[in-house]
């Protein structure tokens, strides 16, 4: 009995080794057939293959000579253009005498010089472009052009913690200072939800909150004014909050 058994272990361990072998032998078939065919598709579409290269190539090639040779060049020749207008800008700003002249030579330019509106045409797409847009807006916004400071303003993009949002709630000046207010408050919601921050959240929760009274929804202009006191209590809108808070829920529950 143990002879028997012995014997037919060795005989199964012998089958599967020549399974083992055969189906080894199979994947290599199947792979040498995988490569002839591959090999086979080359030959026939080297041409293709080669020209679909040296096109991605040349592409790669050429996008890396455009910002080295264009892009670079003209980012810089636009942020000393740039310099002309934002001086003025500046000055009207920090000061009130003549500041919608120096607004206008901002926006304008003046002595040759381009001003934001050359700029943000002239060099549309490059960064001192898109800043053009903003100050071009703002200017506008100061000299009492709501068009064209809401034109401006939407074609400005940014990142930044805190000129993005400004961007949003100047629209939304802009369309309260029109009689929008339903404008008003979409552009000051979305400017206090841009970016989270202890100065310009709170800020336009606030202007929110006030246009949303002045629309009268007063649960809404409620849940903001809270969310001041709540989210953001060291913030200079949160000093006389409860106010508000408790002017909203009385209107809220007429």
């Amino acid at each position: 009995m143990a002879t028997y058994k012995k014997t037919g272990s060795k005989i199964k361990d012998a089958q599967n080794n020549i399974e083992d072998k055969s189906t080894t032998a199979e994947v290599f078939k199947t792979l040498d057939q995988t490569a002839s065919r591959s090999e086979l598709f080359i030959q026939k579409n080297q041409n293709i293959i080669f020209i679909v290269i040296g096109i991605i190539v040349a592409s790669i090639l050429g996008y890396l000579a455009y910002q080295k040779y264009v892009k670079a060049p003209k980012e810089k020749e636009a942020a000393n253009e740039l310099a002309f207008p934002k001086a003025y800008f500046d000055n009207a700003i920090n000061n009130t005498v003549a500041a919608d002249s120096l607004f206008t030579i901002a926006l304008k330019g003046a002595d040759g010089k381009y001003g934001f509106v050359d700029i943000a045409d002239e060099y549309s797409g490059t960064k001192a472009g898109n800043l053009a847009n903003y100050y071009a807006g703002i200017s506008y916004l100061r000299l009492k052009n709501y068009k064209e400071a809401i034109d401006y303003l939407e074609d400005f993009s940014s990142k930044d913690e805190l000129l993005g949002p400004i961007a949003k709630g100047a629209i939304g000046d802009a369309f309260s200072d029109i009689n929008q207010p339903q404008d008003a408050f979409d552009y000051y919601v979305k400017a206090a939800n841009l970016k989270d921050n202890n100065f310009s959240t709170p800020l336009f929760l606030f202007k929110a909150g006030n246009t949303a009274m002045e629309l009268e929804n007063y649960s809404k202009a409620l849940e903001l004014f809270e969310r001041i006191k709540n989210d953001y209590p060291s913030a200079v809108e949160a000093n006389n909050i409860d106010i508000y808070i408790n002017k909203a829920a009385f209107a809220s529950k007429k």
